[in-house]
């Protein structure tokens, strides 16, 4: 297809959605305003652009954080379906008009069910009455299209079958009201595309949110949503989490629902694509994966295991003194200096509540990282070069480099990077169970605690490598990520470091303590396959000898400075 062509299929798609967002943007005369900001974190605050916009009532209701909360003041009819999502739809369209975290308004579709959840019967009511929920574009939602950033792909809202989890949904109560924006091919850390555009960090617009889960976690951060699904194929739903503030579950494949979810490189099974929860409190992700799983996933998608939630296996690590390693460095690429703090306080807060840390060692990481990497190029371009020739779009910046990976490999070759990933799980499942003798107590490791990024959230197309997540789905492991500080400029100043390499260096050059001061500094709670009550409960035990000093930011002593026009 022609560049016209292309071109005039997006913007008549921009067109169809801005009649259903027209009811709810903000004035021009205020979206001008908004323009000359650069932190928009703040906007609903009093004295902020968009205050006003909702009503005391609406923007108390959207800034609730726990998902049980709000569960609990709809089944007591403290508030209705209807005023709930209509207020979280006011919200995040505006957060859209701002940052492009949405990719398609459920409006419509959501207020009707909203209004039919109102008019039940107490008896009739599911277990997720009312919860307004959002998904990312990933997620088939009859009625809607799935672009995963394709231009090709629009217009395809009738040609699929709807996910598995949004199906699950409907039947437990919930409610979706809007899909969340990804990049191009789903296959970077972090969210633009050619329909929906690049998806800004609210804090700082210049910055990145992450990806590819990016455009649910700033829109969660801003309040537009409350729970939110993501997928993760090399960190896509930790990355944006650890960026923007907000919490997130990577859990083993096969524990829940993939089927109908659309993906690039749909078919390959070497690193399976897994959806999780994303929210604002660990409670949250807490109810919704049991919400998902007491509904038996296991008989709608056929890869699902069986396995129910496990309410005792979170109860005994709640409950218990935990042996945690912790992974500092993996060997590749150093983290900047308020990571490398923020994980130590978690350390010693760890330490003064009895449990017992241990030095985890990188090995096994390097070569998860380049097995990871030979498989993310096997079918050297072609699922997403047969996306883009299908509309005449071009490529991203990060895209051109993923269609550019050289020649597909052949089958053999295949079989035997198979192999090469069996030897790592092999492996890397020996050092855990000899763990026993890295503890003073004799015990096994029972998590593992990491770093998510090298770095926080840095100006857009700089998003480094991933290694500190992907790792874990080469191994299939269970990981979830849990705020735990802040960059403080004072704290954390430029430090001299030569680099081991040229990937290490200019990791390290990126850091920047003045632009990157105040944002979140995300840690990452990893337990073995298949964990994922195991790695709930660690996470509720981090933020709990956190003592609230990952959310409540230090008060900015100096004054603000003027900020610089958008371009």
């Amino acid at each position: 297809m022609s560049s016209t062509n292309w071109k005039d299929r997006v913007k008549a798609k921009r067109a169809e959605l801005l009649k259903i967002y027209k009811p709810y943007l903000i004035t021009r005369e205020t979206f001008k305003k908004a323009l000359l900001l650069t932190d928009i974190s703040n906007i609903f605050n009093e004295g902020g652009i968009a205050y006003g916009f909702l009503t005391a009532r609406e923007k108390m209701m959207t800034e609730e954080p726990d998902a049980v909360v709000v569960l609990d003041m709809l089944r007591r009819g403290e508030w209705s379906c209807t005023e709930l999502v209509t207020a979280y739809i006011k919200r995040s369209t505006i957060i859209r008009q701002l940052t492009n975290t949405l990719t398609e308004p459920l409006f419509p579709s959501a207020l009707a069910r909203a209004a039919e959840l109102d008019a039940l019967p107490a008896a009739h009511r599911g277990p997720l009455h009312g919860l307004p929920i959002t998904v990312k574009d990933q997620f088939h939602v009859p009625g809607s299209d799935t672009t995963i950033g394709y231009v090709s792909y629009i217009g395809n809202a009738s040609t699929l079958p709807p996910s598995v989890l949004t199906e699950m949904f409907a039947s437990l109560g919930a409610i979706i009201f809007a899909k969340t924006n990804v990049p191009q091919s789903i296959m970077w850390c972090e969210t633009e595309n050619n329909i929906f555009g690049c998806t800004f960090n609210p804090r700082n617009i210049a910055l990145t949110p992450g990806g590819s889960s990016g455009g649910e976690a700033a829109n969660l951060f801003m309040c537009g949503g409350l729970v939110g699904w993501g997928t993760d194929i090399g960190g896509s739903i930790r990355i944006p989490s650890a960026l923007m503030g907000t919490y997130g579950l990577k859990p083993s494949s096969t524990r829940l629902p993939y089927q109908g979810v659309v993906v690039s490189t749909e078919g390959q099974e070497h690193i399976p694509s897994v959806i999780g929860p994303m929210a604002r409190t660990i409670s949250s992700l807490k109810m919704i994966t049991k919400a998902v799983l007491d509904a038996e996933p296991w008989n709608l998608d056929p890869k699902v295991a069986p396995i129910p939630w496990r309410e005792d296996v979170y109860q005994d690590t709640l409950q218990r003194k935990l042996v945690f390693g912790v992974l500092r460095d993996d060997g590749v690429i150093r983290v900047h200096p308020p990571i490398k703090r923020v994980l130590e306080h978690a350390v010693a807060c760890l330490q003064a509540a009895g449990h017992e840390v241990v030095e985890w060692a990188p090995d096994g990481h390097l070569e998860a990282m380049t097995t990871a990497d030979l498989f993310y190029a096997a079918d050297g371009g072609e699922d997403i070069r047969r996306a883009l020739e299908a509309s005449g779009e071009p490529p991203i910046a990060h895209v051109t480099k993923l269609i550019s990976c050289g020649p597909a490999i052949s089958v053999y070759e295949y079989w035997q990077l198979n192999k090469r990933k069996w030897a790592c799980q092999k492996a890397y499942l020996d050092k855990w169970n000899a763990s026993s003798a890295l503890s003073r107590s004799g015990r096994m490791v029972d998590l593992v605690l990491s770093p998510v990024m090298s770095h926080v959230a840095v100006p857009h197309e700089r998003c480094g490598r991933v290694g500190y997540t992907k790792v874990w789905n080469v191994l299939d492991y269970t990981a979830g990520v849990v705020p735990a500080g802040f960059v403080d400029k004072i704290k954390d100043p430029v430090q001299e470091y030569e680099g081991r390499s040229e990937l290490d260096r200019t990791n390290w050059e990126m850091y920047d303590p003045e632009l990157m001061h105040g944002h979140p500094v995300g840690l990452q709670v990893v337990g073995r396959r298949l964990q994922e009550e195991k790695v709930l409960a660690g996470m509720q035990v981090l933020e709990q000898v956190l003592g609230g000093s990952h959310i409540v930011q230090e008060e900015e002593e100096e004054e603000e400075e003027e900020a610089a026009p958008r371009d």
